[in-house]
């Protein structure tokens, strides 16, 4: 035993190897991956008999010790979120350890304003909506949806391009960013043009971003990756969705998805569960867990 500890000190006093050396322990790996939640996913834990109930502090914590960085907004009304002001919004998500990252809310078209192409009426409702977003410290504002069936011809379908653009242009005057977020009916066709692809294709990029949520892509019978090739730098954000849990049905190639996020123009990531396989906040959990561990997932997408 001595002569053991002797040859240490012997080896120690030559320089071959540093006391560092010998108690060094292996690194972790630094960086908090960065993921934000919709919180249209946990809207059954927020509304009893469909009116909130103002929980949402709480809620918003156990997001956070899920380990969810920020969360995107789905119920500005009236001029509040969730019942709050845009500053009490912002306040209680940060004292969650979160930020307030971006909000699905939108003021679609009247028939007349889509007949005449007039949209100057609807574009004031954005000047106050706006203004809140900026003072609930959003970085984006998307809008989730146009309607479905209102839609019957591309004459119309270029009047929300142009609207959408003058949003953009508004957004953009204000310090913010505006996006338009995909379901699976805008891979359909309008007089022989996919909707979303004229849709791409007649906003203006500087202005206008676009929200893939992948899973609505994958069942309107469309690829993400083609979709990010073929309109490079156009999608800002990833809406991050499966059948029910992230990762649970294998129907969306995510890996293969995630390698092409430079191309794309991904700037950040949003989880969002619509449907559950039980309990909603096993669910929640399930789905950013197996994002955390996925190793094709950066800890930031932020340049």
């Amino acid at each position: 035993m001595k002569r053991c500890i002797l040859w240490m000190l012997v080896i120690l006093l030559s320089g071959i190897v540093s006391p560092e050396t010998v108690s060094a322990k292996p690194k972790k790996k630094s960086g908090k991956k960065e993921i934000a939640i919709q919180l249209y996913s946990i809207r059954h834990l927020l509304r009893k008999d469909g009116k909130y109930v103002g929980n949402l502090p709480e809620a918003l914590k156990s997001l956070a010790k899920m380990g969810y960085t920020g969360v995107e907004a789905a119920n500005y009304k009236n001029g509040k979120f969730y019942g709050m002001t845009p500053v009490e919004f912002r306040k209680a998500v940060e004292d969650a350890g979160m930020k307030v990252l971006s909000s699905h809310t939108t003021k679609r078209l009247t028939a007349e304003e889509l007949e005449s192409g007039d949209y100057s009426k609807a574009l004031k409702w954005w000047e106050q909506c706006i203004a809140d977003h900026k003072a609930a410290g959003m970085t984006y504002i998307v809008t989730p949806s146009i309607q479905r069936k209102g839609i019957k011809n591309l004459a119309q379908l270029e009047t929300y391009c142009r609207y959408f653009n003058a949003i953009g242009e508004m957004c953009k005057k204000a310090g913010l960013q505006y996006g338009y977020h995909n379901h699976d009916f805008e891979f359909k066709k309008i007089e022989d043009q996919v909707m979303l692809d004229y849709m791409i294709q007649h906003t203006d990029p500087n202005v206008v971003f676009f929200q893939m949520d992948v899973y609505w892509v994958v069942r309107g019978q469309a690829s993400p990756v083609d979709y990010i090739n073929k309109y490079p730098g156009r999608f800002k954000i990833l809406h991050i969705k499966d059948e029910r849990e992230i990762g649970q049905s294998g129907m969306v190639g995510f890996d293969a998805i995630f390698a092409n996020t430079k191309t794309a123009g991904v700037a950040d990531i949003v989880v969002e569960v619509e449907r559950y396989s039980g309990d909603v906040e096993q669910s929640i959990k399930q789905s950013i867990d197996y994002l955390l561990a996925a190793p094709f997932v950066k800890a930031s997408y932020r340049k």
